[in-house]
Order: structure tokens, then C-alpha cells, then sequence
């Protein structure tokens, strides 16, 4: 155990002492500087020429959106044609058929958006063409379109006076060039030498030690599970997801990920602080986020090295914490960190199963993605912890009675109903769908569907309720993961949490950039004594109650309902 907690703080210290750097670079990318990639200008200008852009156009935020919006629809109709004729295409050896429309239809929103909730089985759902050409494809671009909305965002802030936020296009395809493709090569080849596959054949059968046959398959993992962690993407490459020992062989390799899924969202707080020659702001912004992270990860793996009551009654031993739904060569405590890495940054990705977890565990993860702005999904952590700061700014100007600015902007009316739409959006997503699901299991369980909503839970009473929360938050948070005693590949599942993956994915990239947009227009106020600062810890902790209390308010009593009420059912 005291050797699985080292793990925990060294996997937690090497990714902080490998973001500062990274953030300085990414900084230099964005705002042009010269970086050791330059050498790939020539492919990047060639990708410009083929796309008719031109690199030195500059974009009003209006037009900045239109053209992330664009592209994006795009790959939506691009991913169904794939998808759903996967069956009839090539490099697909173990002839996996086409998805049905309904799934086709989750798959690629659910891709495009950056959250890659899987209501499939990776290595029996997807061929190699479709785990190539259209979900790794689609990581890449998704996590692109993030941090492109981000330096748009940097680029408003850093400007005294302007209207417009550089060039949408630019930013993508540097953020692909520059920044995801390095690191995910790296990566790919550290999971290589952890024994992570990368092969284009197909099942290899095996005869076990109790001397029957077992098909075990493969596939060109390592590629796409280097940018599914590193894009805080989080779909894997077999069903299991990073619990696979193909996917994750051994404690090295959880280390990796598990750095790989924090570093770029940590990267891109401190990119905020070198691009705008504000570095105390970031510090500031860092502090807040990683006190919530940490305490929701300390309160995690005390949760799970303290066992399961309902096991210990069973007379089964705990020492190494509980095990159920663990797996041994990675433990409780690197299980506990994974858990609140993934849903605190959008990832997705598990090394545990999630709905194993004990109720305190569930209750964190669910609040991690409830927030949703602790560190974040890359780009889009930053752009919703932005709303937050708009809100605390207004607030805290109403309190102290001065004007509410933000870098010398003032903060008016237009700014905080934008701020404030976005804010209730995620709520009302999540509980608007959990109580639709609701309703449909209590007053219609028997109702003539494919998949009756009787059967769609497992586990009946707090915890089935907490599975339907969790499906809905995991959507509207862009995250992916799952409580996956949760029968969800079905026609109502597929299509309500499809409707949400869109909703919570454009309209909080919209908000953001339109407010940044808005402020940037405005005449520049120099500061002055009577400036409220944002970059001050006072600050920092208003920012962070603001937080907590629009979460609390918000999801409390939905919480109370599902994990807090079986925490309290096992504890009498």
C-alpha cells in the first residue's frame, strides 16, 4: 500500500514538473514565437493552400465560431457514412459489422464532441479502419477544436482593444501539428515498450492453462491510446478501456497515462499565465483547481483503501483496500487517483470499474464532472473555468461596490447572461434527462421497446438511480465514462444522450469565446487603486466558492438521492 501511494504523489509531481515547461510552450506556439517544430511550417502551409485558408486572416469572434462549428458538422456526417457502413469496408479482419442508426448516430456525436461515451464494445464493435479513420481521427480533432477555441480565448484577453480573436484554423491545426502529434508519438512508444500492441492483424488464439482455446484480440492500440489520453479524449481501444492489460500492462504504464491525461489541461492554465505575461493569474487559477482535485482524490483513495462494508460482512479480507472491479497489477490507490484524473479532466478513460466503486468514491467522480472546471477537458476545462471568473468578478464587484472588470474590462449585463445560461445549461441537462429516465423506468417499465425500460438497470434502488445520473452527467460533461451497470445501447439511450453530447459541447465552447469576444471590443480601463485584482488568492478562494456553491445548489439533492443515500443505506 505505502508503495502504491508513492506511486500516487511521483505520478502527481512529474506531471506538474512536465506542465510548467510544456505551458511555456504551448504559450510560443499560439502567439507565434519560434519553437523547435518549426520545421513542419512547409506541411502546415500545404494544409492551408489544400483547405483554401489563408493563415494571416483574421476572424471576428462571430466568424471564429462559425468556422469551428462548420468543421464540425462536417465530421458528423463524414463519421455516420463510416460508421455505419463500416461492415462492407476494408481492414477489417474480424468482419465486425455496421452499427445500427441509433448507435451510429451516439458514436460519432459522442466522438466529434470529445466525450466518447461507448455504448459498444471496442474490439467487437469497431473495425481497424473505424478505430483509425474515424475515432482516432476524430481524437485528434475534437481535442484540436478545444485548445483552439482556448488560444482564440488567450488571444481576446491579451488584446487592450480588438475585434477580432486571430485565425480559428491556424490555432487547429498548429494545436494537431504542434502540440497532440509529438506528444502522442512519445507516448505511443513508451506504451510499445510497456507491451501495449500496435498490428493490423487480426485474433490470435490462444490454448490456455485449462486447455480450451481463448480468442484474444489486437489491433493498432498504442496509436490511438496514446491520443485518447493525451486529448482527454478517453475511448479505448477494447471495451474494458484502460483496465485491459493490452490497453495498460502494468503500474509504468497506468503512471503514463495517468500523466498523460493531466498534463495538457495543467499545461494550457500555465500557457494562460506565459501568453499573457500574468503568471501570478495562472498560479492563482492552478491553486484553485488542484485544491479541489486534491481533496476529491485523498477523499477518494480513503474511501477506497478503507474497504467495502458490505464485503467486510461477508468475512472477506480488505488489506489492499477494495478490490472489486481493480485490477491487482495497478491497486486501489493508483485505481483512486485514475478515477478523479479522469472525470476531473473529461478524460473518460477507466482502469477501474467505476460502478465497483464505494458510494463516497461514486459521489466525487459524479462532482468532479458536476464542476466540471477542475483542470478540465483540454481546451474547454480552462473556457468553463472562464464562466466561473465572469461570475465571481461580478459578484465580488457588487460586494466591495465597484465596477466589475476583468483585465481592464468591464463586465456588464450582456457578459453575465451569457455567463449565467451557461452555467444553468449543465444542470439542467443532467437533471432533465436523469428525471426523463426516471419517469420512464416507474411509470412506462413494460412499455413495447427493443429494450424495455425495466431492464435497462441492474442494480435497482439508490445505486440503479446513481447509474442513470452518472450516464447523463458523464454526457454533459463531455467525459464518457460510465456507471456501466447501466444497459445503455439501446434506442433511448442512444439518441437522449446524444441530444445532450451536442448541447453540452458547442453552446460552452459559444459562450466563452462570445464573452471574450465582447470584452475584447471594449475601450482598455489601465488599473487603478480601486481595481479589483483576479489575480490575488482572496479572489482565487471567491472563485472557488462560487464553484462549490452553484455545484452544491445545483446537484445536491440529486446526489442526496443516489450515492450519498447508499453511502448512508451501508453505514446505518
Amino acid at each position: 500500500m505505502n508503495t502504491n501511494l508513492t506511486g500516487v504523489v511521483a505520478t502527481l509531481i512529474l506531471t506538474i514538473l512536465l506542465a510548467i515547461p510544456l505551458g511555456r510552450y504551448l504559450a510560443k506556439v499560439y502567439q507565434g514565437e519560434r519553437v523547435w517544430t518549426d520545421f513542419l511550417r512547409p506541411f502546415e502551409r500545404l494544409l492551408y493552400r489544400l483547405g483554401g485558408i489563408n493563415p494571416a486572416e483574421e476572424m471576428s469572434w462571430q466568424r471564429f465560431i462559425r468556422a469551428l462549428l462548420t468543421i464540425n458538422m462536417l465530421w458528423l456526417v463524414y463519421g455516420f457514412i463510416m460508421l455505419f457502413y463500416q461492415g462492407v469496408l476494408p481492414l477489417n479482419p474480424d468482419g465486425n459489422p455496421g452499427m445500427t442508426p441509433d448507435l451510429t448516430f451516439n458514436t460519432v456525436i459522442s466522438f466529434v464532441v470529445n466525450c466518447n461515451l461507448q455504448h459498444y464494445s471496442g474490439e467487437s464493435g469497431l473495425s481497424y479502419l473505424s478505430q483509425v479513420g474515424v475515432v482516432m481521427y476524430f481524437q485528434f480533432v475534437s481535442a484540436a477544436t478545444g485548445m483552439a477555441a482556448l488560444a482564440g480565448v488567450y488571444r481576446a484577453m491579451q488584446e487592450k482593444q480588438s475585434s477580432t480573436l486571430g485565425n480559428f484554423y491556424v490555432y487547429f491545426i498548429q494545436s494537431i501539428t504542434r502540440i497532440l502529434l509529438p506528444l502522442s508519438i512519445v507516448l505511443a512508444v513508451a506504451l510499445l515498450a510497456c507491451g501495449t500492441p500496435m498490428t493490423f492483424d487480426g485474433k490470435i488464439v490462444l490454448n490456455t492453462l485449462q486447455g480450451v482455446e481463448q480468442s484474444i484480440s489486437q489491433g493498432p492500440a498504442a496509436a490511438m491510446i496514446a491520443i485518447k489520453q493525451l486529448g482527454t479524449n478517453g475511448g479505448g481501444f477494447f471495451g474494458v478501456n484502460s483496465a485491459h492489460p493490452l490497453e495498460n500492462p502494468n503500474f509504468l504504464s497506468n503512471m503514463l497515462q495517468t500523466i498523460s491525461i493531466l498534463i495538457i489541461p495543467i499545461a494550457m492554465v500555465f500557457a494562460l499565465g506565459y501568453y499573457l505575461k500574468r503568471r501570478r493569474l495562472a498560479w492563482i487559477i492552478f491553486g484553485v483547481m488542484t485544491l479541489g482535485f486534491l481533496s476529491f482524490v485523498i477523499g477518494t483513495i480513503m474511501a477506497e483503501t478503507a474497504g467495502n462494508p458490505a464485503i467486510d460482512q461477508m468475512g472477506i479480507n480488505q488489506d489492499l483496500g477494495s478490490m472489486e472491479g481493480k485490477e491487482t497489477r495497478i491497486g486501489a490507490e493508483a485505481s483512486a487517483l485514475w478515477g478523479i484524473a479522469t472525470t476531473a479532466t473529461s478524460n473518460g478513460s477507466v482502469n477501474a470499474m467505476h460502478d465497483s466503486m464505494t458510494p463516497i468514491s461514486g459521489f466525487l467522480q459524479l462532482l468532479d464532472m458536476m464542476i466540471n472546471a477542475l483542470y478540465g477537458g483540454v481546451g474547454v476545462g480552462l473556457l468553463n473555468y472562464y464562466i466561473f471568473i465572469i461570475i465571481a468578478v461580478f459578484i465580488s464587484g457588487l460586494m466591495v461596490g465597484r465596477t466589475p472588470e476583468l483585465l481592464g474590462k468591464k463586465v456588464e449585463i450582456r457578459e453575465m447572461k451569457i455567463a449565467t445560461l451557461i452555467t444553468l445549461l449543465h444542470p439542467f441537462l443532467i437533471l432533465v434527462g436523469t428525471a426523463l429516465s426516471s419517469y420512464m423506468i416507474v411509470n412506462h417499465a413494460d412499455i413495447a421497446w427493443a429494450v424495455k425500460p425495466a431492464n435497462w438497470l441492474n442494480n435497482p434502488g439508490n445505486h440503479g438511480f446513481s447509474e442513470m445520473l452518472y450516464e447523463y452527467t458523464s454526457a454533459s460533461a463531455n467525459n464518457g465514462s460510465g456507471f456501466e451497470g447501466l444497459g445503455d445501447n439501446n434506442f433511448f439511450w442512444n439518441v437522449s444522450t446524444g441530444f445532450v453530447l451536442i448541447l453540452s459541447r458547442f453552446l460552452p465552447i459559444i459562450g466563452p469565446v462570445a464573452i471574450a469576444g465582447l470584452l475584447a471590443q471594449k475601450q482598455y480601463i489601465p488599473e487603478s487603486s480601486g481595481t479589483l485584482r483576479v489575480d490575488t488568492p482572496t479572489f482565487g478562494l471567491m472563485t472557488f466558492a462560487v464553484i462549490f456553491i452553484v455545484a452544491a445548489l445545483s446537484f445536491f439533492p440529486a446526489l442526496a438521492l443516489g450515492p450519498l443515500a447508499e453511502y448512508f443505506s451501508m453505514h446505518p
